[in-house]
């Protein structure tokens, strides 16, 4: 057992003189000799930062953009859509008008109507699904 403290206690005494050397007892020389660097003095009339932006990303809370565009369909047709926020309202070619809501609620590219047609925008696209229909991709 003494023999054990005698080992780890070997070990440690060297290491804390090492260790001790290399600390100086003061102030480094080299660093005492050189002279500070001051910046120049700030103008009086300095604007403050503007805050920090902090960007919210709220996948579950539906966009707020409005507006309106027209998309060409592989039939040869076009449509018209409408963006209300948390509903769509699209105008076929023959002038039928249809509104669509969010389905679920609280998202911004899938809408379904009341006679289960349902449209599903993805960026620049828009795949329109008719009951009875084959669905078909219409591009703004």
């Amino acid at each position: 057992m003494m023999f054990g403290r005698t080992v780890r206690v070997s070990f440690v005494i060297p290491l804390l003189l090492a260790a001790g050397a290399c600390v100086p007892d003061g102030a480094p020389k080299a660093a005492s000799a050189v002279t500070p660097v001051v910046a120049p003095a700030a103008p009086a009339q300095q604007h403050p930062a503007p805050p920090a932006t902090k960007i919210i990303t709220d996948l579950t809370a539906p966009r707020i953009t409005t507006g309106s565009a027209t998309y060409r369909c592989g039939n040869g047709g076009t449509i018209t859509i409408q963006n209300l926020g948390t509903s769509l309202r699209v105008v076929g070619q023959e002038g039928a008008t249809e509104e669509f809501a969010a389905s679920p609620a609280n998202q911004s590219s899938r809408y379904q109507a009341v006679t289960h047609d349902a449209i599903v925008i993805d960026g620049r696209e828009a795949l329109v699904m008719k009951k009875g229909s084959t669905p078909q991709t219409c591009t703004h």
